[in-house]
């Protein structure tokens, strides 16, 4: 037998960062609030667009950006949809879109936490996204790079101005003021 020793090399990774644009028909923007004390409301955003520079061997320089149609919001029921457009809630007609800026990106175990100014209804507040179940990077069958990521965080809709609300005959309020938001989202890189 012979003792050649073999070698191999792992598979390549980016050494430089790379641009990534988020697929909005593979991504989604949602969120869920108490209401009336009973029990959660969910909802969505269909648009979003936005942008990434991302290089996995220092994920701590990544940075993102990203903006969402805050007319776009759907509960699964029209009124209810009508309310929050309003100035009672979103004021879509005075501020069209909600903003994601990255300040900055750190590892926290196999996850990132990504700290930046989230700008609802012309208000900005830092929030931290704990971003988990970020993909390798993977081809598909048109020739595209993807990766994808969930990331969470919640806010008080207060700190946005969202102040609207009604007391109950039981004491309680009729929407609660902690959202908890969660992004699915996938990314196209481009060449």
């Amino acid at each position: 037998m012979d003792n050649t020793t073999i070698t191999s090399t792992p598979s390549a990774i980016p050494s430089q960062a790379a641009r990534w644009t988020i697929d909005a028909s593979h991504s989604s923007v949602s969120f869920s609030v108490r209401h009336m004390m009973i029990s959660n409301v969910r909802g969505e955003f269909a648009g979003v667009a936005g942008e990434v520079t991302y290089d996995p061997r220092r994920p701590e320089a990544s940075k993102v950006s990203a903006t969402i149609d805050a007319a776009s919001i759907h509960t699964r029921e029209d009124k209810r949809d009508e309310h929050l457009r309003s100035a009672d809630f979103f004021d879509v007609e005075a501020h069209p879109t909600i903003t994601f800026v990255s300040r900055s990106v750190r590892r926290r175990g196999e996850g990132l936490d990504i700290v930046g100014d989230l700008t609802i209804r012309g208000v900005s507040r830092e929030v931290t996204l704990a971003v988990s179940e970020l993909s390798g990077e993977h081809g598909d069958p048109y020739g595209n790079r993807r990766l994808g990521a969930t990331a969470t965080t919640k806010i008080r809709r207060s700190d946005f101005g969202m102040s609207f609300n009604a007391v109950l005959e039981t004491g309680g309020v009729l929407v609660g003021d902690e959202v908890s938001i969660t992004l699915d989202i996938q990314l196209i890189k481009q060449a």
